[in-house]
């Protein structure tokens, strides 16, 4: 079997799969499992702590999954002692002789580039891989056609709406502005949700660098910012950034955080929704058009105060 994500490509024997044993190094990819019902493959888990799954942390408690460790420090002996089949994880260059190591002691590391993806369902195709890698091909089959039905459905339903407002995302880091630039798939989601994005007409792929009197410039009629942090109230957002107070959507419009399903450091919008695109587009409807899912409450995002 041949696999391919970004960079990586694989071939696979009809010997080496199905992984019966796998450990995962990134939270994402814990998403992916989730909606395999696959957690009993799981033996270990890097930074249980950003782990949202419920039913994975009930795991950790009882001693199914063990910790691995952080992407600070692996505990190479505790991975190895755990005779995976397959450790699943995104490539950090500065790991490259920690991998080797686990790749000499005949442990498959598989590396995977799905936070590249910038169009939505491309990223929620990554469940027919580990559907291939886990045996799980039926059902990874049957849940990317549901989310991806449901996704066209709700885009359908986003091009009745009267409205097509205009939106602002993410936020300051200090004196920098990251905004999604025109292809990424925050970019995505506003305009398949029916909605104009302030650089919707920008056409790469990451986050461009603004200074404050940049992104002004171009806020002008903003109604909705999305992806503000994960601020806990728009005074708190104030205090951290006098500047936000000078913009007319932080006065007159609405402002939404990603911090819907959050549990102290875990946030499901990094993982399930990884894989359910259907749910973030869903709740960005939601947003611009309420009028069109009367009866829906948000999942991942949340209206700031």
């Amino acid at each position: 079997m041949d696999l391919k994500s970004g960079n990586f490509t694989y071939n696979f024997k009809q010997n080496q799969i199905p992984f019966k044993k796998i450990i995962l190094l990134n939270a994402s990819m814990a998403g992916y499992i989730s909606e395999l019902g696959a957690e009993n493959l799981i033996v270990g888990i890097s930074s249980p702590e950003y782990i949202y799954s419920e039913k994975i942390q009930n795991m950790i408690r009882e001693g199914k999954i063990q910790n691995v460790g952080s992407d600070q420090k692996y505990d190479v002996e505790k991975i190895i002692s755990l005779k995976p089949d397959a450790i699943f994880t995104n490539h950090i260059a500065s790991f490259d002789n920690t991998y080797e190591l686990l790749k000499n002691n005949g442990i498959q590391v598989v590396f995977l580039d799905e936070y590249m993806e910038q169009q939505p369902l491309d990223k929620t195709a990554y469940i027919k891989l580990f559907g291939e890698l886990l045996a799980k091909e039926k059902e990874a089959d049957t849940k990317f056609q549901e989310i991806e039905k449901n996704y066209n459905e709700l885009k359908q339903l986003a091009l009745t709406a009267k409205e097509k407002p205009v939106v602002l995302a993410n936020e300051m880091y200090g004196d920098i502005w990251y905004l999604p630039g025109g292809n990424t798939s925050v970019a995505h989601y506003i305009a398949d949700a029916n909605a104009s994005y302030i650089l919707k007409d920008n056409k790469d792929e990451k986050a461009l660098t603004m200074g404050f009197e940049e992104v002004y410039a171009k806020s002008g009629g903003v109604q909705y910012w999305v992806n503000a942090g994960n601020h806990a109230s728009k005074s708190e957002m104030l205090k951290m950034n006098g500047f936000y107070g000078k913009l007319d959507v932080f006065n007159k419009g609405k402002i939404y955080t990603i911090s819907g399903k959050e549990r102290q450091k875990a946030n499901d919008f990094f993982e399930s929704g990884a894989v359910r695109a259907d749910l973030i587009l869903k709740d960005y409807i939601k947003i611009f058009h309420p009028e069109l899912l009367p009866n829906y409450q948000l999942t991942y995002m949340k209206e700031l105060q």
